[in-house]
């Protein structure tokens, strides 16, 4: 009996989620998704156990995005010409985003613009996501993932703050590069979406956090880690979504090419090293009761 009540209150809670989405559209955060999944799993009588495994993700996740909500006060040192700089120096001269923009904006949004922005707001999604499929179907490797995307965002964060730089729109917005349109306010207008009170919206206010690119960095594990463990076919698919995200933030203005690329770099280093100490039996042994102390924790 008291089973069956947990699962009508996670169907209830469930479809209240997914109403006031569909009359609120608004950025899927993580305390957003974390409290859309509690109802999903309800359902199925499993929500201990994905908060027991998933929790301290998020938590560290809005840890991490609130280090970085500080960075504008610890150093006001933006960066603005660097990045366009080695852009021009990377394509003839010429900026990728203004190349992009006259090709394809022309003053409102069409199909291919609503595409690159449902995809930019995949950011948190698919690493939740695919989590908990490795957590499933691969749970060997769950916390080598989850360990993989908190020291790829947490090296992020130490660069936001030796190295704050702005967005080509920001730069734009002051004149120090050629006009660029921020075509993602068109696109959010265009698809209502809403600054929803969250967590997350109040702790992360932060426009200089362009170097590295961590949307380029998900994006980029995402594909290293389906490939790893769940072969060539899917990840192949998945490289959809990072193909996306690195033409559609050069393009929408959100990010410079060299950001997309330092991202990269930045996933890619982080996954090795990572690799590298969970195949190291003693740290690996460290890690595993750190993770499994912070489980129990929760």
């Amino acid at each position: 009996m008291k089973n069956n009540l947990w699962r009508i209150i996670g169907l209830i809670g469930t479809i209240g989620c997914v109403i006031l989405f569909a009359r609120q559209p608004s950025w899927p955060t993580p305390d957003k998704i974390i409290v859309f999944l509690t109802f999903v799993f309800m359902m199925f009588a499993q929500a201990k156990e994905m908060l027991k495994h998933l929790l301290p993700f998020v938590v560290l996740l809005l840890v991490y995005e609130s280090f970085r909500g500080l960075v504008p006060h610890l150093n006001a040192n933006v960066n603005y010409l660097w990045m366009p700089g080695v852009d021009k120096f990377l394509f003839g001269g010429s900026l990728p985003t203004v190349t992009l923009q006259g090709w394809w904006w022309h003053g409102s949004v069409v199909w291919f613009d609503f595409v690159f922005y449902l995809a930019y707001m995949l950011h948190f999604i698919l690493p939740i996501g695919l989590a908990l499929l490795i957590w499933k179907y691969r749970e060997k490797f769950y916390w080598q993932y989850i360990s993989t995307y908190l020291l790829v965002s947490f090296a992020g964060f130490v660069t936001f703050l030796l190295f704050p730089a702005a967005p080509p729109w920001l730069a734009s917005d002051k004149g120090l590069i050629p006009h660029i349109t921020h075509v993602s306010n068109d696109i959010f207008r265009a698809l209502g979406v809403q600054d929803f009170p969250s967590l997350y919206n109040k702790i992360s206010p932060n426009p200089v956090a362009a170097v590295p690119s961590l949307h380029a960095a998900y994006a980029t594990l995402l594909v290293i880690f389906v490939y790893k463990l769940f072969g060539k076919r899917w990840a192949l698919l998945a490289c959809i979504y990072p193909f996306l995200i690195f033409l559609g933030t050069v393009y929408t203005g959100e990010h410079y090419v060299i950001d997309e690329i330092l991202g990269i770099v930045y996933a890619t280093v982080g996954f090795l090293l990572m690799a590298y100490l969970f195949n190291n039996k003693r740290l690996h042994a460290k890690l595993k009761n750190y993770w499994l102390s912070q489980r129990e924790l929760w």
